[in-house]
């Protein structure tokens, strides 16, 4: 490979391995960087220790695609840099800022790609905050790479697929699952009858998992408004409302969420242009069929992109790892990518099915109550969002994170500023998109005190 073409790819989940397998392929080696210990991603995590669980048992019926990738990763392991455990802070001028093994290296590369996945949305409520409470990723994460669950008698709340994914997961791993809590209506699942054409063994999977739950005894309500979560220094109970009436069910831990937003700042450090989604409520950074951004030489594939679930990240990593061969001269197989484009069409076609059957709660924003934590790692509550809002004028997310600290704490605003946004344009009565998105600041994630810019550790 030629010293002037470096390739990077930010992570390796199941967009990362594939675009590496692209590049590897035609005879380039990519340096892949990796959050966790080892490759799979969030969907297709690994186990940190080794124990009797089989893939079955972590994966269930997606057992296959797994040890798949899995092993697809192990055998381009001598023909790509491979950096596990490492965080990718910052990305400036064709140079990456990563921290690894207690210090901070910068990486130079001609190329990158980013692959970067994406993060629950959480929408707070009454005791969000209270021990015991995890996102849905968090409460997977525990399950699949600890072997241990989040709670013995879990609530999972929310909407989206994950949510009965999870639930599912924990159950066939023994953990007493005390109820699934859909924020949306019964009558929204109907609209997954569209889609037993175009994906019928995705919505089949869904109305198995439900199915099960519900013949294990799990109690699984929709239509739910959630409205506390009780207890002092951990989780007693979960109280909530459906079709006006309040309910109570005692339980020791809650897996919560909303959906899935992409894990974008890398590409804003970056410079790419963004453009607003409407399906998901959330900015992306713009790009073509391809994975190719407004900066030359800079790709994105998987959720980071937007959010598109496992099967159109390894078909859209894979794409792009062809989009970058394209551009570096490269020869490409042009019926390889017109059955790529074709696959991701009918997914992103799927993905208007599944964001009707599972509709964001659109009330939130308006019932959820001023006294709420909004910004946990500074303590702001909504009414002081609100306050702001109304008293102030603010109208944009980077003005309210000016006059109220909304978005300055550990997070970066991660976790609250999709809520906020929400906030923001309820308040005023005006579009999501008109709130605006966070401008990224690095480093994306905290770094330990200890690691200094010249790379030597103190």
């Amino acid at each position: 490979m030629s010293d002037a073409l470096r390739p990077l790819i930010i992570g390796a989940g199941p967009a990362g391995i594939r675009a590496a397998q692209a590049l590897v392929s035609a005879g380039l080696r990519p340096v892949v960087v990796d959050e966790a210990v080892s490759g799979g991603g969030q969907i297709y995590r690994q186990r940190l220790v080794p124990d009797e669980r089989t893939p079955r048992d972590l994966y269930g019926s997606e057992a296959g695609k797994a040890t798949a990738l899995h092993e697809t990763f192990a055998r381009l392991r001598d023909r790509i840099d491979y950096l596990p455990q490492a965080l990718v802070w910052n990305v400036r001028d064709k140079t990456a800022d990563v921290a690894v093994g207690g210090r901070t290296r910068r990486l130079d590369f001609s190329h990158l790609i980013l692959a970067t996945g994406a993060t629950d949305r959480v929408l707070p409520f009454r005791g969000w905050t209270i021990p015991g409470v995890f996102t849905l990723g968090g409460a997977q994460i525990a399950l699949k790479s600890q072997g241990c669950a989040i709670g013995e008698q879990v609530v999972f709340l929310g909407s989206g697929p994950l949510l009965y994914l999870v639930a599912w997961q924990y159950m066939k791993a023994g953990a007493q699952v005390a109820a699934v809590l859909d924020t949306a209506p019964f009558s929204a699942k109907l609209h997954l009858l569209r889609g037993l054409l175009s994906q019928p063994g995705v919505v089949m999977r869904g109305f198995r998992y439900a199915a099960e739950l519900m013949a294990r005894g799990v109690p699984v309500h929709f239509g739910v408004e959630p409205d506390r979560i009780e207890g002092e220094t951990q989780v007693e109970s979960i109280v909530w409302r459906e079709r006006g009436k309040e309910h109570r069910l005692a339980c020791n831990a809650v897996g919560y969420g909303f959906a899935l937003r992409p894990e974008t700042q890398l590409a804003d450090l970056a410079g790419c242009r963004f453009v607003f989604d409407e399906r998901d409520r959330a900015w992306r950074p713009e790009r073509d069929m391809a994975g190719r951004t407004s900066v030359p030489g800079l790709y994105i594939a998987g959720d980071g992109a937007g959010i598109s679930g496992a099967d159109a990240a390894e078909l859209a990593g894979e794409r792009v790892g062809f989009a970058l061969l394209e551009d570096v001269g490269r020869s490409v197989d042009p019926a390889r990518i017109a059955v790529l484009e074709r696959k991701l069409a009918a997914i992103q076609r799927f993905r208007d099915v599944l964001e009707a059957a599972f509709p964001f709660p659109d009330t939130w924003a308006s019932s959820v109550t001023d006294d709420v934590l909004l910004c946990r790692c500074e303590e702001i509550s909504v009414g002081h969002a609100r306050a702001a809002a109304h008293d102030q004028g603010v109208h944009e997310l980077n003005r309210l994170k000016a006059l109220t600290r909304i978005g300055m704490g550990r997070c970066q605003g991660r976790m609250c500023a999709a809520a906020a946004a929400e906030i923001l344009a309820a308040t005023h009565g005006q579009p999501l998109e008109a709130a605006g998105r966070l401008r990224a600041q690095p480093p994306i994630k905290p770094l330990p005190l200890e690691i200094m810019a010249d790379g030597e550790a103190a």
